[in-house]
């Protein structure tokens, strides 16, 4: 098990959800690399070592399914949680099919994304996944 925080990336078009997850994430003991689009990010993945990546689902370009398309066809594959402020019930389902997903509708409690996260990486922490 390493002593080491792990790296959340953080896409969202939106500046204050950047930096709100910034502090929060980090307060929490996570490293965090924050990315304006998901064109940012795909163009820094191979630079970093993101544990988790916490996309946005509608952004200007690229779209957060979008961007975990482009994730899943590199060699790279961190859990993703998709974050939305749509309440249409498609996209549940849509997140069910990609493989170590979870949805979390904004504006969503800290708990809720702090447990997410822990569930989602707790292999790369050395402990069982949920």
């Amino acid at each position: 098990m390493s002593d080491l925080p792990l790296l959340i990336a953080v896409i969202d078009d939106d500046a204050s959800v950047r930096t709100a997850m910034r502090r929060l994430l980090h307060l929490s003991g996570y490293d965090v690399a924050t990315f304006e689009s998901g064109e940012a990010f795909l163009a820094a993945l191979p630079q970093i070592q993101a544990a988790c990546a916490l996309l946005d689902v509608q952004m200007p370009g690229l779209s957060g399914f979008e961007v975990a398309q482009a994730i899943r066809a590199t060699s790279l594959h961190p859990p993703i949680v998709f974050m939305t402020a749509n309440t249409d019930e498609w996209l549940q389902s849509r997140v069910d099919a990609t493989a170590e997903a979870r949805l979390l509708r904004k504006p969503f409690p800290t708990e809720a994304l702090l447990a997410t996260i822990e569930g989602l990486t707790s292999a790369a922490r050395g402990g069982p996944k949920n």
